[in-house]
């Protein structure tokens, strides 16, 4: 997934670590060859590639992952939308590494779009999918909580019950500390080329997840957008929003809706989480500093 991971955990003496280091590795493994936008063999890519109507049958992880962000971007009122791959290609982002498709953006703003659970059509027992019109699909919204989530899987299977895992600031804590202090997770201030911490979350069997603008962005006409995309404005996600941390059971869940409430912005996302009784916290751009809503 072009970063790293971690796991800490407490374990009885004696634990196979070297085993348990091995099928970590395999869990994300499994996850980036499965659903990674960046390598032409991956299952997501094969599905991208796939002829209109013809099923197509997607191993079991991706397949939950197509199904809860389908379930997501429905709850999101669409604000959540795994077909932006075209729109995350024309703004420079993902493989396209920075070349801004102009005339791409201008076709795809002139045309009406399509949200993702409108076109795909999905069948459990079967674990297949159908794309029914033409659809590029992007994970980076939710793949990397689900990895997280595997890690945790992982651990679960060894029978370890106190641990914190992660991929690059997304993660998940299963009971506390033997001390019976909670996790401790660091919160980044939102500041580009500066890697600070703003405040610090305290976890037990939770997980977090937060997207942000001051990671990955590009410049244009000396203005710059943000990787999150507003599928519904068909652009990169325009409002105060600095970052969106949001706490759910799942990393799969957190990090989804991080990005959902970052691309519906300060007042629509806000009631959004109120709405559903989320737990979030909004950072906000305010002149030369920063103001945090909480919800929940």
């Amino acid at each position: 997934m072009g970063t790293r991971y971690s796991a800490l955990f407490f374990a009885a003496p004696g634990v196979d670590e070297p085993d348990i280091g091995q099928r970590l590795f395999a869990a994300v493994d499994t996850v980036d060859r499965q659903m990674s936008s960046w390598k032409a063999d991956s299952d997501l890519s094969r599905l991208n590639a796939a002829p209109i109507n013809q099923w197509i049958t997607v191993p079991a992880e991706l397949f939950t992952v197509l199904e809860t962000a389908l379930q997501v971007g429905r709850q999101s009122r669409g604000a959540f939308d795994i077909g932006v791959g075209d729109l995350v290609q024309s703004w420079g982002f993902g493989p396209a590494r920075g070349a801004i498709d102009l005339t791409a953006i201008a076709a795809r703003k002139a045309g009406v779009r399509r949200a993702a659970s409108e076109i795909l059509e999905l069948e459990a027992p079967q674990s297949r999918v159908r794309k029914r019109a033409a659809i590029i699909l992007d994970l980076a919204g939710i793949a990397k909580g689900f990895g997280v989530d595997q890690l945790a899987r992982c651990l679960d299977g060894f029978g370890i019950t106190r641990y914190l895992v992660g991929i690059d600031g997304e993660m998940r804590a299963r009971g506390r500390k033997p001390d019976g202090r909670p996790w401790a997770v660091a919160i980044e201030k939102p500041v580009r080329g500066v890697r600070e911490v703003t405040g610090v979350m305290e976890l037990a069997d939770a997980a977090i997840a937060t997207s942000g603008d001051y990671r990955h962005w590009v410049e244009h006409d000396g203005r710059s957008y943000p990787h999150t995309m507003d599928a519904t404005g068909q652009q990169p996600a325009s409002n105060r929003l600095a970052a969106v941390s949001v706490v759910d059971a799942t990393c799969m869940l957190a990090d989804a809706w991080a990005t959902a409430l970052l691309a519906l912005g300060e007042t629509e996302g806000v009631r959004l989480a109120r709405e559903r009784g989320m737990e979030a916290l909004f950072t906000l751009h305010d002149g030369d500093g920063f103001q945090e809503i909480h919800v929940g």
